[in-house]
């Protein structure tokens, strides 16, 4: 089954590709590579949830907000592409969690993000991941996520 496709049947409606909040482009193509540029979890241009986990966001809130960033990639990556039936596979994704002192369950917040690309792209949609605690983000964001994939050309 298609990607298109599949987001249809799971019911998801992808949000709004978001403007870049900095000087950079969402998407760059090098050869059969796209490049997404870091989303943080937007409405209508305001962050959706900020602060840290473990001191004010537990990781159910961590992990949507994860998932968040993923559906602006795939947004991001449409827009790039003109649709995602052209990706072949999800490479890899890093997920930045802003982290409070102590709080070790990064892995578990960006399990949001993979899991939503396994939902749409099947086993295409399985990657290689970091999950990387940091003590800042922009804009006060709680998690970034970035994604490389392997495109058609």
């Amino acid at each position: 089954m298609s990607a298109e496709a599949r987001i249809a049947e799971l019911g998801l409606e992808l949000p709004p590709a978001p403007a870049p909040v900095a000087s950079y482009v969402p998407v760059v193509v090098s050869g059969s590579l796209a490049f997404v540029a870091g989303q943080i979890p937007l409405a209508e241009g305001r962050l959706m949830w900020s602060g840290k986990l473990g001191a004010g966001l537990d990781v159910e809130a961590g992990s949507k907000a994860a998932r968040r960033c993923a559906m602006q990639a795939l947004s991001v990556l449409r827009d790039a592409l003109g649709s995602l039936d052209r990706v072949r596979r999800v490479v890899k994704v890093t997920v930045w969690v802003a982290s409070a002192e102590g709080f070790t369950d990064q892995p578990k917040v960006a399990n949001g993000a993979s899991d939503l690309l396994a939902e749409v792209f099947g086993e295409a949609g399985r990657h290689a991941r970091a999950s990387v605690g940091a003590p800042e983000l922009p804009l006060g964001s709680p998690v970034e996520v970035e994604l490389i994939a392997e495109v058609e050309p």
